[in-house]
């Protein structure tokens, strides 16, 4: 009865509850779903922003939100790729236009919040993809190889999450922030020391920054991809080998890598109202990689 009542006061005092769909609320606290429905994940009026959606997971995670309802500005560096995942996103009758940007240059990052807010009028969520996949022996990394990792797959990370949630802050309305990060930010693999710890890093950034948003209402988690059928540039030789891909099917519960489009399902989740109590969360999509 304790925790009930506790439940029950902070709600009577005032704290805010989030509106949801499909689940209802009473004064004397939580009553239950009401209809736990597809109305969950929708982001129907939802501004999104997806960096890295060139190619591969990102334009797999922003088709995703499109298809959920999201109104979607694609980000990558690479014009034609970008201007493809648009493409097929308003061929499928959703919303989406193509952004150039570099994700290291901290105005670029800048401009693509301010166009969203330009073409819609806000920001709610801000999926940061971006990264480079480089491998190297830690006997062998160069200061210049860990300086680009780290700038690309860290430093930038926080930039774009950093002015995402200045803006989300000032709109006070909330929002959800998903850093892509990796499974080997959970474990060690041989020739990624430079690129673990940069990963490492995100997932921590991620529960910094959850403490610390979460009073205004904004989420911050990550989705951590296991081996996927489509990987970054830099590390088409080691996925492809032959002896890997055996290692990988015989270590994977699930027996097999995963498909760019099984991405979709979690950053619908972590977008939507279907996650609103979840924040600071690490989530691994790996076929159970990490519980083996």
């Amino acid at each position: 009865m304790g925790r009930v009542r506790e439940r029950r006061n902070s709600i009577d005092n005032g704290l805010s509850v989030p509106r949801i769909a499909g689940i209802s609320w009473v004064r004397n606290g939580y009553q239950g779903p009401s209809s736990v429905t597809r109305n969950l994940f929708d982001l129907t009026g939802k501004v999104a922003v997806v960096t890295g959606a060139g190619r591969g997971l990102g334009r797999a995670m922003a088709i995703g939100l499109a298809e959920a309802g999201a109104k979607v500005l694609v980000a990558a560096r690479t014009k034609p790729e970008v201007d493809e995942t648009a493409a097929r996103i308003g061929k499928s009758g959703g919303e989406a236009a193509a952004v150039t940007f570099d994700a290291t240059r901290r105005e670029d990052c800048q401009r693509l919040v301010d166009e969203a807010v330009r073409r819609h009028g806000k920001l709610d969520v801000m999926l940061v993809n971006h990264g480079i996949g480089d491998a190297q022996m830690a006997v062998d990394i160069t200061d210049d190889e860990l300086d680009r990792m780290l700038d690309i797959n860290l430093r930038s990370v926080i930039v774009c999450a950093q002015i995402a949630g200045r803006r989300m802050i000032a709109q006070g309305k909330g929002g959800s922030i998903i850093l892509v990060s990796s499974t080997s930010s959970w474990l060690a693999f041989p020739g990624l020391t430079s690129y673990g710890a940069a990963k490492a890093g995100v997932d921590e950034v991620a529960r910094q920054l959850a403490t610390e948003w979460g009073p205004h209402g904004v989420r911050v988690n990550t989705i951590n991809p296991g081996y996927m059928t489509h990987h970054m540039r830099g590390a088409e030789v080691r996925h492809d080998d032959p002896q890997e891909m055996r290692i990988v099917r015989e270590r994977t519960p699930l027996q097999r890598k995963g498909l760019p489009e099984e991405l979709a399902g979690p950053a619908v989740f972590l977008a939507s109202d279907a996650s609103s109590f979840v924040t600071g969360h690490t989530m691994p999509v790996d076929g159970g990689w990490c519980a083996a």
